[in-house]
């Protein structure tokens, strides 16, 4: 009698992981409203209404948030993936090269959901630089924020002058709480896609 033929295995399909981590980032930003929510409690516990007066000038000012708080996203998200896999010190040009090809892909997917033109593409990358100097140059040493402390992080700085330049240092207050809810719901986001549950790990 013939032994009976096994189905084939379906393989299990690649997964696009910057496109992947892209997706998950800007939607999860969108879906929790962290901007709006630190907009809205700022203006409610300083007494500044007068922020939302004009709709127009409040959805601007949103759009500009939205988009500062994007790129602090994505220093994080980097910093973040850059940690997963260290490499030892015979590969780090390897490493350098890995890590290079998922930021130019990360950023492509990320410009396409955006449905970003060539030119915006390109003002994120040079703002994406610039935050990445100045957080490598303020602080080399990563700490825990207190709820009420100000952190020298050009999200805080960029995003008080946006928000609030009569209160600067009010506003500075609310931004930092602001980047500590994005840099953590930045990890779990990182952590979702690079660990999805029910994965095996690789050997």
């Amino acid at each position: 009698m013939p032994a009976r033929k096994q189905p084939a295995q379906t393989a299990r399909p690649v997964r696009d992981l910057p496109a992947e981590l892209a997706e998950r980032l800007a939607e999860a930003l969108h879906r929790e409203r962290i901007v709006p929510r630190f907009v809205d409690s700022y203006v409610v516990e300083h007494g500044r209404f007068g922020l939302q007066v004009h709709a127009a000038l409040y959805r601007d000012l949103l759009y500009l948030l939205q988009r500062e708080a994007l790129l602090a996203m994505t220093v994080r998200a980097l910093e973040l993936i850059a940690a997963q896999t260290p490499a030892p010190q015979k590969s780090k040009k390897r490493a350098a090269a890995r890590d290079a090809g998922f930021r130019r892909a990360f950023l492509s997917a990320l410009a396409h959901r955006q449905k970003w033109s060539a030119g915006d593409a390109l003002e994120f990358q040079n703002g994406l630089r610039m935050y990445e100097d100045l957080v490598a140059a303020a602080a080399p040493a990563r700490r825990n924020r207190k709820p009420f402390d100000t952190t020298n992080h050009p999200f805080v700085d960029r995003c008080a002058f946006l928000l609030d330049t009569s209160f600067l240092e009010k506003a500075r207050v609310a931004a930092t709480r602001a980047l500590n809810d994005i840099e953590r719901l930045t990890a779990q986001v990182a952590e979702s896609v690079l660990h999805p549950p029910g994965e095996t790990p690789a050997p």
